[in-house]
């Protein structure tokens, strides 16, 4: 199962970002993570970056709304999604773990 919690700005899931692939895709999952292939090297940011944009052009949010929380220098990163609330209610939880299980089975 994905590693989906709620966080006090939102919801924080886990990702494992493959740089220089091919084509940016969702893979599906890895461990408890997203696994997400990005065509961008690792290098000065450009995977992180690149791995934001294509997130949130995926789960149909603006780009200012996703954070890198940890692991910016690693392949495994948490990901924070801000929520418009104080803090991500038990609706916007189930709402995104549905978004995320719809992604990672197409």
């Amino acid at each position: 199962m994905i590693f989906i919690r709620k966080h006090p700005q939102g919801i924080v899931f886990k990702v494992f970002v493959q740089p220089r692939s091919s084509k940016n895709k969702i893979v599906g999952a890895h461990g408890d993570a997203i696994k997400v292939n990005v065509t961008a090297p690792p290098v000065g940011g450009a995977a992180n970056q690149m791995c934001i944009k294509f997130l949130a052009k995926q789960l149909a949010t603006p780009p200012r709304l996703l954070e890198i929380i940890s692991g910016h220098n690693g392949r495994s990163k948490k990901i924070l999604l801000r929520s418009d609330q104080a803090s991500a209610s038990e609706h916007e939880l189930k709402h995104f773990r549905q978004k995320i299980d719809n992604l990672i089975e197409n």
